[in-house]
């Protein structure tokens, strides 16, 4: 009989969920940043081991709503909470343990399923520290187990992956075994554009950044074009994403671009244009083009 289920990640913005969704599905399903908020939309990756498949679901950051963007990111949390067989929270080894994880932890405590606890970036730690770390956990009062893991390094994974493997259902699986990921190409394409972007931008840009591929030309067998619109907020931040005579958008452009032609295993043609929507982040029409629901 085959087990099947939804592993929803909760955690604190940085703390390492998209890594950790990346190392156990084995390809990279989800973008990675050192900038918080990274993650706007529930991305689920598919791991199948055996007769076992987890549908992870690398959840927004959880956290208090401040506009129509992060409200939608938040509904979205509540949502795939509802809907998930467990709960896997992660901290921040690294950073300790704060309010913001406490208030996590509060939330969780209503969901009403299994909480796993696993204390990330043990790497960074010396082995006292990583026991403090275990312990501050364990005051969190949610869940009965918790690992101490390096995502970045895949220390630990396989002992909170044969974990997670006994708290979902016997049943179907819902992905075939070879699909890594629910989401839609555009989407996916549109994620690796701006994960080049916030690796390139501080400050209040990374923020302010949306990226939506509009299409994709595979008219040529040898070429595929892609055209992406990449939104900011304001004519500041479009002037540091262009750079100087172009400089910026064009190295932006360069590194998407290797990126593209590595997940569609081709060559790519990336043109990318600027355009500027003042609070686009509160313009429920535009969110709704965006596919942030």
């Amino acid at each position: 009989m085959t087990r099947a289920g939804f592993i929803a990640l909760a955690g604190r913005p940085n703390v390492g969920k998209s890594t950790l969704v990346n190392a156990i599905v084995g390809t990279k399903v989800a973008i990675v940043s050192d900038k918080p908020q990274t993650t706007r939309r529930a991305i689920r990756g598919v791991a199948t081991h055996g007769d076992t498949q987890l549908v992870l679901v690398d959840l927004p950051g959880v956290q208090r709503p401040r506009d129509a963007l992060t409200r939608r990111m938040q509904r979205r949390v509540e949502l795939e909470l509802s809907d998930a067989d467990a709960v896997l929270m992660l901290l921040s080894g690294s950073e300790g343990i704060g309010p913001g994880d406490r208030w996590i932890a509060s939330q969780l405590e209503q969901a009403g399923v299994p909480v796993v606890l696993a204390v990330n970036k043990i790497d960074r730690l010396k082995p006292g520290q990583i026991a403090e770390r275990l312990i501050e956990a364990a005051a969190l009062g949610v869940g009965d187990d918790i690992f101490p893991i390096s995502a970045r390094r895949g220390e630990g994974t396989d002992e909170l992956i044969a974990h997670l493997r006994t708290l979902v259902p016997e049943g179907e699986m819902f992905f075939p075994p070879d699909e890594s990921s629910d989401q839609r190409r555009e989407v996916v394409l549109a994620e690796l554009v701006r994960e080049q972007v916030l690796r390139r931008t501080f400050e209040e840009v990374p923020h302010a950044v949306e990226v939506q591929v509009e299409e994709i030309d595979e008219s040529r067998e040898d070429l595929t074009t892609v055209r992406a619109r990449v939104w900011v907020e304001t004519e500041s931040q479009k002037g540091i994403l262009i750079g100087a005579g172009g400089s910026m958008i064009k190295k932006i452009g360069e590194t998407a671009r290797k990126e593209l032609e590595r997940e569609l295993g081709t060559r790519v043609h990336l043109e990318l244009s600027v355009r500027t929507r003042r609070g686009w982040r509160g313009d429920e029409r535009l969110l709704d083009r965006l596919g942030i629901q």
